[in-house]
């Protein structure tokens, strides 16, 4: 679950996934003419951008059956920045900032392509 107590939450090693990876998790709460642009999967949580929002899925106990989704609107999102991957340093981070919110972090691995996912940022929020 982002931690909105605390103004910000971090996702860490995300790699870009198959849209079929949360795809019949999440389908069921999309709204008319949404649809994936891309999934990213770290560890056990999980990231999906859509054309009208970010859902973080949140994967919880042991057995991992118990799933939290949090949706993020474009429309909240205020402001962003990325760092992208250097020659030590082998993560890309993506900071959003959300009105009422606070600051959402999320580090992709070396492969992820941040670039298309600030433009597709871009598109949604300017």
């Amino acid at each position: 679950m982002i931690d909105f107590k605390n103004g910000s939450s971090i996702y860490s090693k995300l790699k870009a996934v198959s849209d079929d990876t949360y795809a019949s998790l999440i389908v069921p709460i999309f709204t008319d003419g949404e649809s994936i642009l891309g999934t990213f999967k770290g560890i056990r949580d999980g990231v999906v951008f859509t054309n009208k929002r970010i859902i973080s899925i949140n994967v919880q106990g042991l057995t991992g059956t118990k799933k939290d989704f949090t949706s993020l609107p474009y429309s909240k999102i205020q402001a962003f920045s990325v760092e992208t991957a250097g020659v030590l340093d082998y993560d890309s981070e993506l900071d959003l900032w959300f009105s009422g919110i606070g600051r959402v972090r999320f580090e992709f691995s070396r492969n992820a392509n941040v670039t298309a996912i600030c433009k597709m940022i871009s598109e949604r929020t300017l």
